[in-house]
């Protein structure tokens, strides 16, 4: 995937500021991740929840709320509808640079904001939240007695959260003893997944029973089995990545009639020539070409290599679906050029294959944005990005 600053404007004044992980090859859909209460965008849970989500093929949003990481705004002035309304922006945003989000995804309150907010996204298809308390006010039991009656006597008062302090005000307080989310859940009308842990000691789970039940069809519950509330196992959170990527991909729009459909291929053939150790004659669809392995591993150098031929491929098809888009279209694209580079990582997947587009022509950036949009799902990107059958069998010789 690929990590870049995304910033945008709150419609409460301030700056927020977070990052868009972008999947490396086919982009399925665009979703929002909403952090835990003070956590960031940068805790753990979501930045690796949002990172799986972009290897599944779905691009995601991260940011901070107000006051929080390097977003403007002030925590203390914050409220729990603000949080909800920044994410409305946020979708807004995505939307104005052609990345419409169709799932908000959110971590223990910032899912109750994901619910929230949803109600207000009209385009958003799906939500799913992770650890979210059904009663807003649930946050209030973090804080102690003591500095409760602070807030309400002085109207605002210092108060430690995990191993942070921050300036809390009586109007946040107020704010979520508003929000009946049991309620907004019973008329949300979109597709819910709820990811909850038993033994969540934070959050009970009783708050997932709660949700599950006011939610309307389609919903669906996944237990989180022994994962704590912050989900700091890395293998807790990537679990609920391929969870919320599978469950959520009946919910992206489809895109199939903008894709390239690739005439069926009778196959091809590659047999040894005898000539050095690896060079290799492949014949297909009447033509033919020689592979090899470069000398300094053993071959002859005579032919491009074995990932070599895979770029090829990649390339070739990236111009074509481009090409074919854009007369469908009428997009006045003149040539197009697509370098490709593979490389092997220790990340998963393992292998990165990384293209660049030249586009000339009297193309606008609309136009261009477009045009890599759909080169990001040609036929033989999906089926790198996706996977494929590969099956074996011996025949006799000839």
């Amino acid at each position: 995937m690929v990590s870049r600053s995304f910033e945008f404007d709150s419609p409460h004044g301030y700056r927020l500021s977070g990052v868009l992980e972008t999947p490396l090859a086919s982009v399925r859909g665009w979703a929002i991740f909403a952090h835990c209460f003070t956590c960031g965008k940068d805790s753990p849970a979501a930045a690796c929840i949002a990172k799986g989500l972009a290897r599944a093929g779905i691009g995601v949003l991260r940011f901070d709320f107000a006051g929080v990481g390097v977003s403007g705004g002030n925590f203390a002035a914050s409220t729990f509808a603000a949080d909800a309304e920044d994410l409305v922006a946020a979708g807004q945003a995505m939307a104005a640079a052609g990345m419409q989000p169709d799932l908000l995804v959110g971590h223990s309150l910032g899912g109750s904001a994901a619910l929230l907010a949803a109600a207000a996204m009209p385009t958003v298809r799906a939500v799913a939240t992770v650890a979210a308390p059904a009663d807003v006010a649930h946050v209030l039991h973090h804080f102690d007695a003591e500095s409760l009656a602070r807030i309400k006597m002085h109207g605002e008062a210092e108060v430690r959260l995990g191993e942070r302090d921050f300036i809390v005000r009586q109007s946040f307080v107020d704010d979520l003893s508003r929000h009946d989310l049991v309620e907004t859940v019973g008329r949300l009308n979109r597709a819910l997944l709820i990811l909850h842990a038993p033994t969540d000691t934070t959050v009970g789970i009783e708050n997932a029973t709660r949700l599950f039940l006011a939610a309307k069809h389609p919903k669906s519950f996944i237990s989180l089995d022994t994962a704590d509330h912050l989900l700091a196992r890395p293998a807790d959170a990537d679990f609920a990545a391929a969870v919320i990527a599978a469950w959520a991909s009946r919910y992206f729009p489809e895109t199939r009639s903008e894709i390239m459909e690739p005439e069926p291929v009778a196959g091809a053939i590659a047999e040894e020539t005898g000539a050095g150790l690896f060079q290799t004659q492949i014949r297909f669809r009447g033509a033919s070409l020689i592979a090899d392995e470069p000398v300094e591993v053993g071959g002859l150098g005579s032919g491009p290599g074995l990932f070599d031929l895979v770029c090829a491929g990649l390339a070739a098809c990236t111009n074509m679906t481009m090409r074919l888009y854009a007369n469908r279209k009428g997009i006045p694209l003149e040539r197009a050029k697509t370098t490709v580079t593979h490389a092997r990582t220790l990340e998963t997947p393992a292998d990165h294959f990384h293209r660049t587009l030249v586009l000339e022509g009297p193309l606008s950036d609309d136009q261009r944005e477009k045009l890599l949009a759909i080169a990001e799902r040609c036929p033989v990107d999906l089926a790198l990005a996706r996977g494929s059958a590969v099956t074996a069998e011996l025949a006799e010789p000839e």
